[in-house]
């Protein structure tokens, strides 16, 4: 299949192993939704390229499951050991592995807070791919003879071998989806588990009550491990204790940490407290493992937390980027909840400009026929807090698709190097959506019937590429003179991916 050791040969390798849009509906139709057989399979896997579930005790895992806020919980507790590793370790070397990525694949496995380079990619990742050829027969029980793990359980795979390869002492892993049955959850002595904020997300494969949900998250915590988490709606909490009971499980809910009160938290919202509390504690809990005579006051946190708190770097999360005309309020929200967080934040950060233009919010959401219903809250949200009960002006629905002449694709003239643009490309390919309603913008029409019930005074937009709809926004801008429009991104972490490599022209965040 591979003979190339290029990055761009491992690319198009790695999107060899997508489920096509027509298997996931198939699948779907027929109500087959992941099981124990995925964790077993993921050992075989494991197996195939010469571990086993115990040599991954070496990486010192914290393991992260939630619906809000799992993302923002590992990038902290990554931020804060990244502190002590700098100034000599432990750990001597923090492995950070996330999803989705924004821009280049090689961002959800992280060593130090750096995604891995290209090269180093390319060599785990035929690694991979050889072992996995060499021993195909090795497990069959559990895993087909000769295959190999689909995208996303293929890059946890990865990960640990370039975590074991590299010396990494201490790995952030968060879930991708669940918990239970999640390709991370091969981990069976993480250092600590935590949960994030718990709400509805994933209905097919999770269920449509946060009961349900929660009972697929708290699969992540393990006898003998400490585990954490935060407040959760009465229905969650109970499903989480239920469950830490028959596991045998330490499990701590937490309030907001006292510690953080003259800490500079980004945003400054309750929700993200509520992360960084999560965070300290898994952080606090690793330190400890790797350093007995690690042990904080009860009334500061060490310095190192504070920094690590303050100076992180969570790319796609509440940032703000101030063009010439336009102000960019960027954020991956893509669930009910975090949409409503996500409009909260933006409608405070544009009542801190006195010269605020035109509101305007550029939306997508693809695949998910529930995702409709996040409408309703993001635009009252918005609404409900400006003193005349003025919501977006202008409201664009685009497809993911980032550049208009080319596709996913960078203009080469864009890029010194043509091999780079090919890669970038690749990096975005998704082929789990029916191409035929991209390219129709069936879901973004559906989108713009909702929002005229919402707010039928609104201009609304439907844009074919991402770049298209920044474009768009900056002419608006530019009829309101001096007043700066105030632009809202959000709706899907691939959205805002492909809207952060235009503004930035990066290959990588």
């Amino acid at each position: 299949m591979a003979t190339g050791r290029t990055y761009n040969d491992a690319i198009d390798a790695l999107n060899s192993l997508q489920t096509p849009y027509a298997v996931i509906e198939a699948r779907r139709k027929a109500g087959i939704r992941p099981d124990a057989a995925s964790v077993r399979e993921m050992r075989a896997y494991l197996a195939r390229i010469g571990y086993a579930p115990r040599d991954l005790d070496r990486l010192n895992i914290v393991h992260v499951a939630g619906t809000k806020g799992k993302g923002s919980t590992c990038a902290f507790v990554d931020s804060i050991l990244a502190r002590y590793q700098q100034k000599g370790g432990p750990p001597h070397r923090v492995g950070l592995f996330t999803s989705p990525h924004l821009i280049a694949v090689r961002e959800r496995i992280r060593i130090n807070s750096v995604p891995i380079s290209e090269e180093l990619f390319a060599k785990y990742f035929f690694e991979v791919w050889d072992r996995l050829e060499e021993n195909k027969d090795v497990a069959a029980d559990a895993a087909v003879s000769g295959s190999k793990p689909i995208y996303a359980r293929y890059l946890t795979l990865m990960s640990y071998h370039v975590f074991l390869s590299e010396g990494v002492d201490a790995a952030v892993y968060e879930t991708g989806i669940g918990g239970e049955f999640d390709a991370t959850n091969v981990v069976e002595r993480p250092v600590a588990s935590g949960i994030s904020t718990l709400g509805i997300d994933h209905v097919f494969v999770l269920g449509d009550t946060v009961d349900k949900i929660a009972w697929h998250k708290a699969g992540i915590m393990k006898p003998g491990s400490p585990a954490f988490t935060i407040e959760q709606v009465p229905e969650a909490a109970e499903v989480l204790k239920k469950r830490a009971v028959e596991k045998g499980v330490d499990l701590r809910f937490l309030d907001i940490d006292p510690r953080l009160v003259d800490v500079k938290i980004r945003p400054g919202a309750t929700f993200q407290k509520k992360n960084a509390t999560l965070a300290v504690a898994l952080a606090g809990t690793a330190l400890k493992r790797l350093d007995p005579s690690f042990s904080p006051r009860p009334d500061a946190l060490p310095q190192e937390f504070v920094d690590g708190l303050e100076q992180v770097v969570w790319r796609g999360r509440c940032e703000v980027k101030d063009e010439d005309s336009v102000v960019w309020h960027v954020d991956g929200a893509h669930t009910v909840d975090s949409l409503k967080m996500a409009a909260r934040w933006f409608v405070g950060e544009c009542a801190n400009r006195s010269e605020a233009g035109p509101k305007v919010l550029i939306f997508n959401q693809q695949g998910r026929t529930e995702a409709v219903d996040f409408l309703d809250g993001l635009c009252n949200t918005v609404k409900n807090a400006d003193p005349a009960g003025k919501g977006f002006e202008h409201v664009i629905f685009c497809t993911n698709v980032t550049y208009a002449a080319t596709g996913y694709k960078r203009g080469m003239c864009q890029l010194s190097d043509v091999a780079r643009a090919d890669a970038n490309s690749a990096d975005f390919v998704n082929r789990q959506h029916n191409p035929a309603d991209i390219a129709n913008m069936t879901q973004q029409r559906v989108f713009a019937e909702r929002w005229k019930t919402l707010d039928p005074s609104a201009n609304i937009m439907l844009i074919p590429s991402i770049e298209e709809a920044l474009n768009t926004a900056r002419s608006l801008a530019e009829k309101e003179g001096e007043k700066k429009a105030q632009a809202l991104i959000t709706g899907s972490l691939h959205l805002v991916g492909g809207a952060l490599g235009i503004l930035e022209g990066a290959d990588a965040l």
